[in-house]
C-alpha cells in the first residue's frame, strides 16, 4: 500500500499591477469566486482613494457578478472595468508576472505547508513592490 496525501489544499492567487508605477497588490485565497475578486477591486479602490482606476480583466464569469457590482457602483465613476476575452492572458499584463512568480517561487519547489507557500508568495510580491522598475521590466513597460 502507497499512502497517498489526500485532497490537495489548493490557494489561488488574485493580482493586479499598475501599468505606471509598477506597484502589485496581490491577495490569496482558498477559493476564486466573484466574492474574492470583489475583495481584490474593493482593495484596489480602497488603496487609490482619488482618481480614475482601469482594471482590464480576461474573467469573464465575474461580469454580471452582485459583488461585483456593488463595487463599481460605490466607487461613483472612479472604476472602470475593461473585460478582455476570456482565456487571454497574453493582453493581461500581470500574466507575465504570475510566470515570473512560478519560476522565482513555486518552480521545483516543495514547501512543507500551505502557509509556508503562502509567505514565499507575499514576499516575492512584496520585494518587488519594493523595486516597481523590475516589475514594469517583467510585464513590458519600459519606464522613462
Amino acid at each position: 500500500m502507497i499512502p497517498t496525501p489526500g485532497q490537495p489544499k489548493v490557494h489561488y492567487g488574485l493580482g493586479a499591477v499598475n501599468y505606471h508605477s509598477g506597484e502589485t497588490g496581490v491577495i490569496i485565497r482558498r477559493r476564486k469566486r466573484r466574492l474574492e475578486v470583489a475583495e481584490l477591486r474593493q482593495a484596489l479602490v480602497d488603496k487609490h482613494s482619488t482618481g480614475i482606476i482601469y482594471v482590464v480583466w480576461d474573467n469573464a464569469s465575474t461580469r454580471q457578478a452582485d459583488e461585483v457590482e456593488a463595487i463599481v457602483r460605490a466607487a461613483a465613476g472612479r472604476l472602470v472595468l475593461l473585460y478582455l476575452p476570456t482565456y487571454s492572458p497574453w493582453l493581461t499584463p500581470i500574466e507575465m508576472l504570475w510566470r515570473h512568480f512560478r519560476r522565482e517561487v513555486t518552480h521545483c519547489e516543495i514547501f512543507a505547508t500551505v502557509k509556508i507557500l503562502i509567505e514565499a508568495s507575499y514576499s516575492f510580491f512584496n520585494r518587488y513592490n519594493k523595486h516597481p522598475k523590475d516589475v514594469l521590466s517583467i510585464i513590458g513597460v519600459f519606464p522613462s
